[in-house]
Protein backbone atom coordinates (compact mmCIF):
# COMPACT_ATOMS: atom_id res chain seq x y z
CA UNK A 1 0.00 0.00 0.00
CA UNK A 2 1.24 3.48 -0.81
CA UNK A 3 1.69 6.17 1.83
CA UNK A 4 -1.84 7.36 1.20
CA UNK A 5 -3.73 4.67 -0.65
CA UNK A 6 -6.57 6.62 -2.21
CA UNK A 7 -8.35 3.37 -3.00
CA UNK A 8 -8.87 2.74 0.71
CA UNK A 9 -12.53 2.85 1.83
CA UNK A 10 -11.76 5.79 4.11
CA UNK A 11 -11.51 8.06 1.09
CA UNK A 12 -15.00 7.17 -0.14
CA UNK A 13 -16.54 9.00 2.84
CA UNK A 14 -17.01 12.76 2.76
CA UNK A 15 -17.89 12.98 6.43
CA UNK A 16 -15.89 11.21 9.14
CA UNK A 17 -17.65 11.22 12.52
CA UNK A 18 -15.33 11.77 15.47
CA UNK A 19 -16.16 9.90 18.67
CA UNK A 20 -14.68 10.94 22.00
CA UNK A 21 -16.12 8.29 24.29
CA UNK A 22 -16.98 9.39 27.82
CA UNK A 23 -19.59 6.74 28.59
CA UNK A 24 -19.10 3.06 27.72
CA UNK A 25 -22.84 2.62 27.36
CA UNK A 26 -22.80 4.92 24.33
CA UNK A 27 -20.54 2.72 22.23
CA UNK A 28 -23.20 0.41 20.82
CA UNK A 29 -25.54 3.32 20.16
CA UNK A 30 -22.81 4.98 18.12
CA UNK A 31 -22.13 1.86 16.08
CA UNK A 32 -25.79 1.00 15.53
CA UNK A 33 -26.70 4.59 14.71
CA UNK A 34 -23.94 5.17 12.19
CA UNK A 35 -24.74 1.96 10.34
CA UNK A 36 -28.49 2.66 10.34
CA UNK A 37 -27.86 6.24 9.21
CA UNK A 38 -25.83 5.18 6.19
CA UNK A 39 -22.51 6.51 7.46
CA UNK A 40 -20.55 3.40 8.52
CA UNK A 41 -17.28 5.08 9.45
CA UNK A 42 -15.94 6.48 12.72
CA UNK A 43 -12.72 7.92 14.10
CA UNK A 44 -12.41 6.97 17.76
CA UNK A 45 -10.33 9.52 19.63
CA UNK A 46 -7.83 8.30 22.18
CA UNK A 47 -8.98 10.79 24.77
CA UNK A 48 -9.68 9.63 28.29
CA UNK A 49 -9.70 6.05 29.47
CA UNK A 50 -12.33 4.58 27.14
CA UNK A 51 -10.84 5.23 23.71
CA UNK A 52 -9.02 1.95 23.12
CA UNK A 53 -11.76 -0.29 24.52
CA UNK A 54 -14.40 1.55 22.49
CA UNK A 55 -12.27 1.25 19.34
CA UNK A 56 -11.83 -2.48 19.88
CA UNK A 57 -15.56 -3.01 20.44
CA UNK A 58 -16.56 -1.02 17.37
CA UNK A 59 -13.89 -2.63 15.17
CA UNK A 60 -15.08 -6.09 16.21
CA UNK A 61 -18.55 -5.41 14.77
CA UNK A 62 -17.40 -5.89 11.18
CA UNK A 63 -19.92 -3.45 9.70
CA UNK A 64 -18.05 -0.23 10.47
CA UNK A 65 -14.83 1.27 9.13
CA UNK A 66 -13.14 2.15 12.41
CA UNK A 67 -10.07 4.33 12.77
CA UNK A 68 -8.13 5.79 15.66
CA UNK A 69 -7.76 9.51 16.27
CA UNK A 70 -5.63 11.62 18.59
CA UNK A 71 -2.77 9.18 18.06
CA UNK A 72 0.33 10.86 19.48
CA UNK A 73 3.00 8.16 19.66
CA UNK A 74 4.25 5.08 17.87
CA UNK A 75 3.23 2.98 20.87
CA UNK A 76 -0.34 4.23 20.54
CA UNK A 77 -0.30 3.57 16.80
CA UNK A 78 0.91 0.02 17.41
CA UNK A 79 -1.80 -0.58 20.02
CA UNK A 80 -4.71 0.69 17.93
CA UNK A 81 -3.61 -1.22 14.86
CA UNK A 82 -3.43 -4.37 16.96
CA UNK A 83 -6.96 -3.62 18.17
CA UNK A 84 -8.29 -3.43 14.63
CA UNK A 85 -8.01 0.21 13.54
CA UNK A 86 -8.32 0.51 9.77
CA UNK A 87 -6.83 4.00 9.60
CA UNK A 88 -5.05 6.47 11.86
CA UNK A 89 -5.58 10.20 12.32
CA UNK A 90 -3.23 12.41 14.33
CA UNK A 91 -3.71 15.96 15.63
CA UNK A 92 -0.23 17.00 14.53
CA UNK A 93 2.52 15.84 12.22
CA UNK A 94 4.84 13.26 13.78
CA UNK A 95 7.05 11.66 11.14
CA UNK A 96 7.74 8.57 13.26
CA UNK A 97 4.04 7.88 13.71
CA UNK A 98 3.38 8.48 10.02
CA UNK A 99 6.13 6.09 8.94
CA UNK A 100 5.00 3.41 11.39
CA UNK A 101 1.42 3.48 10.09
CA UNK A 102 2.63 3.55 6.51
CA UNK A 103 4.83 0.52 7.15
CA UNK A 104 1.78 -1.23 8.66
CA UNK A 105 0.00 -0.72 5.33
CA UNK A 106 -2.73 1.61 6.60
CA UNK A 107 -3.67 5.15 5.62
CA UNK A 108 -2.63 7.89 8.01
CA UNK A 109 -4.06 11.40 7.99
CA UNK A 110 -1.89 13.68 10.12
CA UNK A 111 -2.97 17.06 11.36
CA UNK A 112 -1.33 20.13 9.88
CA UNK A 113 -1.87 23.86 10.12
CA UNK A 114 1.13 25.68 8.67
CA UNK A 115 2.74 25.60 5.22
CA UNK A 116 5.86 24.07 6.78
CA UNK A 117 3.80 21.18 8.14
CA UNK A 118 1.99 20.68 4.82
CA UNK A 119 5.30 20.45 2.99
CA UNK A 120 6.76 18.11 5.60
CA UNK A 121 3.75 15.84 5.14
CA UNK A 122 4.17 15.96 1.38
CA UNK A 123 7.80 14.92 1.82
CA UNK A 124 6.49 11.83 3.59
CA UNK A 125 4.43 10.98 0.52
CA UNK A 126 1.08 12.19 1.83
CA UNK A 127 -1.57 14.07 -0.11
CA UNK A 128 -4.53 13.77 2.27
CA UNK A 129 -4.14 15.79 5.45
CA UNK A 130 -6.22 16.92 8.41
CA UNK A 131 -6.49 20.69 8.87
CA UNK A 132 -6.66 21.17 12.63
CA UNK A 133 -7.95 23.13 14.41
CA UNK A 134 -9.63 24.52 11.33
CA UNK A 135 -12.32 26.66 12.92
CA UNK A 136 -9.93 28.50 15.22
CA UNK A 137 -7.77 29.69 12.33
CA UNK A 138 -10.25 30.70 9.61
CA UNK A 139 -10.46 27.28 8.02
CA UNK A 140 -12.01 28.22 4.69
CA UNK A 141 -9.57 31.09 4.14
CA UNK A 142 -6.64 28.82 4.92
CA UNK A 143 -8.01 26.18 2.57
CA UNK A 144 -8.31 28.71 -0.25
CA UNK A 145 -4.74 29.86 0.28
CA UNK A 146 -3.43 26.31 0.30
CA UNK A 147 -5.48 25.28 -2.73
CA UNK A 148 -3.53 27.70 -4.91
CA UNK A 149 -0.15 26.48 -3.67
CA UNK A 150 -0.57 22.76 -2.89
CA UNK A 151 -2.68 21.69 -5.83
CA UNK A 152 -2.30 17.95 -5.30
CA UNK A 153 -3.15 18.06 -1.59
CA UNK A 154 -6.65 17.70 -0.15
CA UNK A 155 -7.67 18.39 3.41
CA UNK A 156 -10.08 17.13 6.04
CA UNK A 157 -10.94 20.17 8.17
CA UNK A 158 -11.64 19.35 11.81
CA UNK A 159 -12.54 21.65 14.66
CA UNK A 160 -15.55 23.92 14.34
CA UNK A 161 -17.34 21.81 11.72
CA UNK A 162 -21.09 21.51 12.31
CA UNK A 163 -24.25 21.01 10.23
CA UNK A 164 -24.60 24.73 9.58
CA UNK A 165 -21.24 24.96 7.77
CA UNK A 166 -20.68 21.37 6.64
CA UNK A 167 -21.91 21.83 3.07
CA UNK A 168 -19.83 24.98 2.65
CA UNK A 169 -16.68 23.18 3.70
CA UNK A 170 -17.37 20.12 1.56
CA UNK A 171 -17.96 22.32 -1.48
CA UNK A 172 -14.42 23.67 -1.23
CA UNK A 173 -12.19 22.12 -3.92
CA UNK A 174 -9.34 21.55 -1.45
CA UNK A 175 -11.51 19.42 0.86
CA UNK A 176 -11.84 15.64 0.56
CA UNK A 177 -13.83 15.16 3.77
CA UNK A 178 -14.86 16.90 6.98
CA UNK A 179 -14.54 15.67 10.54
CA UNK A 180 -16.77 16.51 13.47
CA UNK A 181 -18.17 15.23 16.73
CA UNK A 182 -21.74 16.46 16.45
CA UNK A 183 -23.04 13.20 14.94
CA UNK A 184 -21.96 10.86 17.70
CA UNK A 185 -22.65 13.41 20.43
CA UNK A 186 -26.28 12.34 20.05
CA UNK A 187 -25.41 8.90 21.47
CA UNK A 188 -26.76 9.85 24.89
CA UNK A 189 -30.19 9.97 23.24
CA UNK A 190 -29.77 6.55 21.67
CA UNK A 191 -29.00 4.95 18.34
CA UNK A 192 -31.97 6.54 16.58
CA UNK A 193 -30.63 10.01 17.36
CA UNK A 194 -27.21 9.10 16.02
CA UNK A 195 -28.82 7.66 12.89
CA UNK A 196 -30.80 10.85 12.31
CA UNK A 197 -27.68 12.99 12.63
CA UNK A 198 -25.79 10.64 10.31
CA UNK A 199 -28.54 10.80 7.67
CA UNK A 200 -28.50 14.59 7.80
CA UNK A 201 -24.73 14.62 7.31
CA UNK A 202 -24.96 12.25 4.36
CA UNK A 203 -27.62 14.42 2.77
CA UNK A 204 -25.55 17.57 3.27
CA UNK A 205 -22.53 15.88 1.73
CA UNK A 206 -24.30 14.66 -1.41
Amino acid sequence: MTATDLGHPLFTHRVVPLASITDASHVDAIGDGLVAGGLPVVEVALRGDLGTSALARLAARGDLLVGAGTVLTVDQAREVIDLGAAFVVTPGLNAEVVRYVQDAGLPVVPGVLTPTEVQAAMALGLSRLKLFPAGAFGGLQVLSAYADVYRDVRFMPSGGIRPANLAEHLAHPAVFAASGSWIVSAAAEGADAVAAAAREAVELSS
